[in-house]
């Protein structure tokens, strides 16, 4: 005998069953659908489901996060977006969204290290306070919140012991940083764009003409804006 179910009854067993799929989905798989390997993020292991799982030993391209506790939002995926809230060390905590064309993070405090990732300038960390940042079909479209640059060593001859801040904004269609010093007298700006590319320009005034021969001698050019050390490289 065959038992026909109501249609209603029917679709609510259906939407039962996908629920039920879903929440033991690994995180693991659902990392590989979303391409964030391809957005420059990677781990060297995945644990635990879509919900709630863990990344180990993230990196964003040469920058190492470490740990990271990964949940994907319910209510974000019935909106047709992905977004996977994040919480680490170094008081790490925020979002990484994913959308139609789009891509970026949202309300992302925290301290990010950055190894030798813009070698052979000492950047130590960047130290993000409510950054949001998005890009849409590879444009900078909308960013906001502070960035603090740290170094971990003066720069020829330059105590930057302080770190170097400012808010973040789009130009270009990039990602800009600008960071200037307490004094005002260095300047650092940091382009970032959505393919992991980066050009950065730190531009000091020195106070005297023995620290502007330092300056040069260590590959910095003189310029109308002072003296010039320019990177460019991918993340």
């Amino acid at each position: 005998m065959r038992i026909r179910l109501p249609l209603g009854r029917s679709l609510l067993l259906l939407c039962a069953f996908l629920i039920a799929l879903a929440a033991f989905l690994p995180m693991r798989l659902a990392l590989g659908w979303l391409g964030l390997g391809d957005k420059g993020i990677t781990a060297r292991a995945v644990q635990g489901s879509i919900w709630s799982g863990r990344l180990k030993e993230v990196r964003i391209g040469a920058a190492p996060l470490g740990d990271l506790d990964a949940g994907l939002s319910p209510l974000q995926l019935l909106l047709g977006r992905a977004r996977i809230n994040v919480v680490g060390a170094q008081g790490i905590r925020g979002a990484i969204e994913l959308g139609r064309g789009a891509f970026g993070i949202a309300d992302m405090s925290g301290t990010i290290p950055l190894g030798a990732a813009f070698a052979p300038l000492p950047l130590d960390a960047l130290e993000l306070a409510g950054v949001s940042v998005r890009f849409t079909d590879g444009q900078c479209d909308r960013a906001k919140g502070g960035v603090k640059a740290t170094l971990n060593r003066d720069v020829s001859g330059l105590n930057l012991a302080q770190g170097m801040s400012g808010n973040v904004r789009c130009e270009g269609g990039a990602l800009l940083l600008p960071l200037q010093s307490q004094s005002g007298m260095e300047r650092l700006g940091l382009r970032l764009f959505e393919d992991g590319r980066y050009e950065l320009d730190l531009a000091v005034r020195p106070g005297d003409a023995a620290l502007g021969a330092k300056l040069g001698a260590a590959g910095f050019r003189q310029t109308a804006q002072g003296y010039v050390f320019s990177l460019k490289g991918r993340l």
